[in-house]
């Protein structure tokens, strides 16, 4: 098993930028694809960003080109930095290994003026 913790969230004005960061435990940490998603109030999560143990990396159409998801294997953490933000990336953010089906506890996001 792995345990994530996600950090990084907070309330940032239209136009601004955040960094989130994901810790993981575990010495395997480095072999796991990881994932961010999203998920405002109701039972959808949306996939927005996934790096690959390598890391390949895709991303949602929705923050193409104002997100990027990268890895520090040392530090076993996954960042998602966010750019250009809008009121729409509102919601919790959470990252996922998909090795174990694992999900951090989330951080809130919130865009507005």
């Amino acid at each position: 098993q792995v345990q994530l913790v996600e950090s990084g969230g907070g309330l940032v004005q239209p136009g601004g930028s955040l960094r989130l960061s994901c810790v993981g435990s575990g010495s395997a940490f480095r072999i796991y694809d990881m994932d961010w998603y999203r998920q405002v109030p109701g039972p959808q999560r949306e996939l927005v960003a996934s790096i690959s143990s390598g890391g390949s990396t895709n991303y949602a159409d929705s923050v193409k080109g104002r997100f990027t998801i990268s890895r520090d294997n040392e530090k076993k953490t996954v960042y998602l930095q966010m750019n250009s933000l809008k009121p729409e990336d509102t919601a919790v953010y959470y990252c996922y290994c998909r090795r174990w089906g694992s999900w951090g506890q989330g951080t809130q996001v919130t865009v507005s003026s």
